[in-house]
């Protein structure tokens, strides 16, 4: 028993502009640009993470920019007259004012565009990696003692790649690369609070009452430390799995509450950071995350 195991649209007249809100449902033909999405970006929790309330009658409109629905066809999200059709039925967002005239044109280095409440990443510069980190690989790009860092498994690309956060080098699952560095920034700081959750193998047989326990709140050292969701996955009387969701960005934050309770770690492994998950990949493997993934992140960091 181990945490691997168990891994398992016609130009409108009149001037180019953003409208008003009401009356701009229809014309949802050919579904969300982002696959697996409804309308509004879904938190790690499930919950809707609501952005402020588009702003209306804003003119976005740049004379000197590109046409909006060329924006979008080259970011991605579909070909022009798909991209068209988002516009027309009120589904983006320039600057947070909704848009629905195909004649608007848009700056796209400065211009903040999101499609059913997801960012869209217009640099297509912009990569963001998840990687399936082994244990006994630090969670560096170099190091100077020489032990196996994260590197190695993006030697072959081009970009100049940082990790988000960090995982013990005794710690295996998902971590996250990119050459984004705002992306990076926020998903960091504490303030934003990105859940990140672990299947744990402990040693000892969990009683149910633990989970209320560590909830509510474990003291350590540096402070109290506090889970945010506790399942027991399995149990027996020599050992338990149990799987962990959790804000906090401490050092070994849960080996050390685990530790305090009385059932040391035996291993460890990262499931998910906010909605990324590990799923499926192989340790040491890589994937380039998709739009849809993208712009949850984006969503939880408040972009």
């Amino acid at each position: 028993m181990s945490p691997q195991e168990r891994r398992g649209g016609r130009p409108s007249s009149g001037k180019p502009g953003a409208k008003r809100q009401g009356g701009q449902q229809g014309g949802q033909r050919g579904g969300s640009p982002f696959p697996g999405e409804g309308r509004g970006a879904r938190s790690a929790g499930g919950g809707a993470r609501r952005r402020p309330a588009p702003k209306r009658d804003v003119d976005v409109h740049d004379p000197e920019g590109v046409r909006l629905q060329k924006v979008l066809a080259t970011a991605g999200l579909g070909s022009r007259r798909a991209c068209e059709e988002l516009i027309a039925a009120g589904r983006v967002t320039v600057d947070d004012a909704i848009v629905t005239e195909l004649g608007v044109r848009v700056d796209p280095k400065k211009a903040v565009i999101h499609v059913d409440g997801l960012r869209v990443q217009l640099d297509t510069s912009i990569i963001t990696i998840a990687l399936n980190k082994p244990t006994g690989v630090v969670s560096t790009m170099h190091d100077p003692e020489g032990r196996p860092t994260i590197a190695q498994y993006v030697a072959n690309r081009d970009e100049r790649l940082f990790h988000v956060g960090r995982l013990d080098a005794d710690t295996s699952g998902i971590i996250l690369l990119t050459n984004d560095g705002e992306l990076a920034n926020r998903l960091s700081h504490p303030s934003h609070g990105v859940a990140k959750t672990y299947l744990a193998q402990v040693e000892g047989r969990v009683i149910p009452s633990l989970g209320g326990k560590m909830i509510r709140g474990v003291e350590l050292e540096d402070g109290v430390a506090k889970l945010d969701k506790f399942t027991v996955v399995q149990v027996t009387p020599q050992a338990s799995l149990v799987e962990v969701t959790l804000h906090e960005g401490r050092n070994r934050i849960v080996r050390r509450m685990f530790d305090e309770v009385g059932h040391p770690v035996v291993s460890l492994v990262r499931t998910s950071i906010g909605p990324i998950r590990l799923g499926d990949l192989k340790p040491g493997r890589t994937r380039v995350l998709s739009k849809t993934e993208i712009g949850s992140l984006m969503a939880q960091a408040g972009m």
